[in-house]
């Protein structure tokens, strides 16, 4: 350990031991960005960009674990993503499946997938099915890992689905139009029945959204770090809860 990494780990106790654990956000949407950037900085491919930003979740939920947050949102693969070249996207589909594999196999998590499903290849659909179906019983972190995923997809698949429900009801759109408010959108997203995000974290310095969860981070705060996912470390974690523990969220009032 050299003199930086030691003086990191000392900040990094004294910021934790002065957080407040009932201050915590309970559900906590990182949009894991700057792969490539840490990549091509380090003179690596891509390819070990997105590898080294995959080996990093497992000490985000480590670190989640110790601080009691309870739901995480990985953004790691969006939909316009699937336009990439062939030679760039099936390598990446490949990293992603066995960082879902890693999840379920680490025995503490609910892995969750959020997202299109139909717009993945069988092949990335059969690995998220099977995480979910290994993972359901298990009682740590709630994990969505956000994969084809596009908030503007999730809030049209929203409305597609409350129409077709209330379409097999025999309810009138006359009738729908009457009745449908938020609630009845928010039970048909990818994420229904969870808790909105309190906490949304974005690497590598970009300041917006780029469409993550929408219509679930209305009342969100958001945290833009400078670092890219791959270097992304606890001290800066810790940083964020402890800019979120220092806002007063008003939720409009």
């Amino acid at each position: 350990m050299n003199l930086r990494d030691l003086v990191y780990g000392l900040y990094a106790r004294r910021v934790e031991g002065r957080l407040d654990h009932a201050q915590v956000p309970k559900h906590i949407g990182v949009i894991l960005d700057g792969n490539r950037r840490w990549a091509k900085a380090s003179g690596g491919t891509p390819e070990q960009g997105h590898k080294a930003g995959a080996d990093k979740i497992q000490e985000l939920l480590g670190w989640c674990a110790e601080t009691d947050v309870e739901v995480v949102t990985l953004w790691m693969l969006s939909t316009d993503n699937l336009n990439r070249p062939e030679e760039q996207l099936v390598p990446l589909l490949g990293i992603i499946e066995n960082a879902v594999r890693s999840l379920a196999a680490d025995g503490r998590w609910r892995v969750n997938h959020v997202g299109t499903m139909d717009l993945l290849p069988s092949r990335t659909q059969s690995v998220l099915k099977e995480a979910e179906q290994a993972t359901h019983a298990n009682t740590g972190i709630l994990v969505n890992v956000a994969v084809g995923y596009g908030g503007r997809q999730e809030i049209a698949d929203a409305v597609r689905s409350l129409l077709l429900e209330h379409a097999d009801r025999g309810t009138s759109f006359e009738e729908l139009a009457e009745i449908v408010d938020v609630e009845h959108i928010s039970e048909h997203l990818y994420t229904r029945g969870q808790p909105d995000p309190d906490l949304v974290i974005r690497t590598s310095g970009e300041q917006r959204l780029s469409g993550f969860m929408l219509w679930q981070s209305a009342h969100s705060e958001y945290y833009f770090c400078e670092v890219h996912w791959p270097a992304f470390r606890k001290v800066d974690f810790l940083r964020a809860l402890r800019d979120y523990a220092a806002r007063h969220r008003r939720y409009g009032t």
